[in-house]
């Protein structure tokens, strides 16, 4: 029974780290953006911080989305081998977004292809920060599940 708790919450705390880290990639994305268009988040400017409250949330569905089964395999791996580094975690992010790039380079659109660089460089260092989100939050205890379990206590 405590095996089974055991994997439970090792699955929660693997769905709020890939939240977490969808979320930091995505403030990631945008304080690039903002930076590369002029934006300064200025203390006291009264725009900048209402529109991150709505658009990190809002682009982090959408890095969630596209990068979940790329992420469920680099998760899967990690998890199987106890990997608990930083440098894996970041190093899976930027495959996660490469992986990403190839499959909007092969969907057939012209209009959901990445060509410029400075937004490749972007979505890969972005990938890089959600990975090292993820091990900040639950990539630090991968492959605990894999202990043996403790024993349950004599009544």
């Amino acid at each position: 029974m405590r095996r089974i708790i055991a994997y439970l919450v090792r699955f929660a705390a693997i769905l709020i780290g890939y939240v977490i880290a969808s979320l930091a990639a995505s403030a990631f994305l945008n304080v690039l953006f903002l930076g590369y268009f002029g934006y300064a988040p200025e203390p006291g400017h009264p725009t900048i911080a209402p529109a991150l409250y709505f658009s990190v949330p809002f682009a982090a569905l959408f890095v969630a989305y596209f990068g979940f089964m790329p992420a469920a395999v680099v998760i899967l791996i990690a998890e199987v081998l106890g990997r608990r580094d930083w440098l894996f975690y970041a190093l899976g992010g930027a495959v996660i977004a490469v992986v990403f790039l190839g499959f909007a380079h092969n969907v057939g659109e012209g209009d959901f292809d990445v060509t410029d660089n400075n937004v490749r460089l972007a979505l890969i260092g972005s990938g890089m920060v959600g990975g090292i989100f993820y091990w900040l939050s639950a990539g630090r205890r991968a492959g605990t599940w894999r202990r043996e379990p403790l024993p349950d206590p004599e009544t």
